[in-house]
């Protein structure tokens, strides 16, 4: 079956994320082990304090001397690029008092969305979804972050682009975010996460619609793989969504001294973000669905189509072949046998039956 054009841009999706995996048989809980695509960057750290009035930023390469750097008056995010150095997460949880489960979870790339209350931080785990310009490949990475007084440290598999304008935002120093607390900060992270979403969403939504026009002006030409791959990003999606809003939802009405009542009101703001995604994966859900019904409609069609071509050109020989059956009888004496123009009558018979039949089928509108 020819491939349709809007295939091509349905590429494929971290099917890892969505296995969830564990630790080796026999490891005790709170192992922090790396589970995930091998890596091999170096695992760094990159640090932006900030208050009112000044901003600074700084990378550096090691727990030891971010240790230097943690009893500053401003507020900082750190950001840990790489979480496959298990000796690395293991020095960080140890410099923050960082619960062993949670550095657990950090490593663990199949984690699903979480937040954890802990005496004296909050726990996140998010899915990030980013689309490929050139391939169009759905990349999802984990990201996990730990809000404390004054400090936001988030992990990420790679180096965090994504969370470039927001970093450009803090920088310039022109933002409202300088006059928050950290969990506002936490607030601006998830809101670019869960804005990702918005555009793996228009996306699903333009390849769809293409996808439907194919299907409505040409049913046959639409691969039915295509459709069965619209069909599971969205599932893999909302897989990725519905826990986030339960993750928005518990910062939303949590009652921990870190979320201060004035942020809880810029969570509700991305929690009816996350609802309004989720109908949208609904509608799209039910479109494709009703795709699929189409394409198998038309198909049915189409190939009642070629049946009755076929019964109907069958239909039309039947009756020849009986009388070429009958005038093909090895008796000696057949009726019209000597006759002249018997040759000349028997195609003569055979074309006004042809010409009667096609003339009923024409009438009772068999096709």
């Amino acid at each position: 079956m020819k491939r349709s054009s809007s295939f091509s841009k349905i590429k494929k999706i971290d099917l890892h994320k969505f296995v969830p995996r564990t630790a080796q048989k026999g490891t005790s809980p709170g192992t922090v082990e790396y589970i995930g695509k091998p890596r091999q960057e170096t695992v760094g750290i990159n640090i932006i304090e900030y208050d009112d009035a000044t901003v600074t930023e700084k990378k550096l390469s090691s727990p030891a001397d971010l240790a230097n750097e943690i009893n500053t008056a401003g507020l900082k995010w750190i950001q840990v690029s790489g979480v496959h150095d298990t000796e690395f997460l293991n020095s960080l949880g140890n410099l923050f008092e960082l619960n062993a489960l949670d550095m657990e979870a950090i490593a663990n790339t199949t984690q699903r969305p979480i937040m954890i209350e802990r005496d004296h931080y909050i726990f996140i785990v998010l899915k990030a979804v980013q689309l490929e310009t050139n391939t169009n490949e759905v990349i999802i990475e984990q990201v996990s972050m730990i809000l404390g007084d004054r400090y936001v440290i988030s992990f990420h598999e790679t180096t965090p682009s994504l969370f470039e304008p927001l970093r450009n935002r803090i920088l310039t120093a022109k933002d409202r975010i300088h006059r928050f607390s950290s969990d506002y900060l936490l607030f601006a992270l998830c809101d670019v996460i869960i804005d990702l979403y918005f555009g793996l969403l228009e996306n699903m939504g333009e390849t769809i619609e293409d996808t439907e026009d194919e299907l409505i002006l040409s049913p046959v030409n639409v691969n039915q793989e295509a459709i069965y791959k619209l069909k599971r990003r969205l599932v893999y999606a909302k897989r990725m969504i519905w826990p986030t809003r339960e993750v928005i939802t518990a910062l939303q009405i949590t009652g921990h001294d870190l979320i201060k009542k004035e942020t809880k009101i810029y969570f509700r703001d991305i929690y009816d973000h996350t609802v309004q995604i989720i109908e949208s994966l609904d509608s799209l859900h039910e479109v494709t669905s009703g795709m699929m019904d189409l394409y198998m409609s038309a198909v049915s069609n189409r190939m009642n189509e070629i049946m009755k071509v076929l019964t109907i050109f069958s239909a039309l020989f039947i009756p020849i072949t009986f009388l070429a059956g009958v005038y093909g009888m090895n008796f000696k004496v057949l009726p019209e046998t000597g006759w002249k123009y018997g040759y000349l009558g028997f195609w003569v018979v055979v074309i006004l039956i042809s010409i009667c039949m096609l003339f009923y089928f024409k009438r009772k509108k068999w096709f």
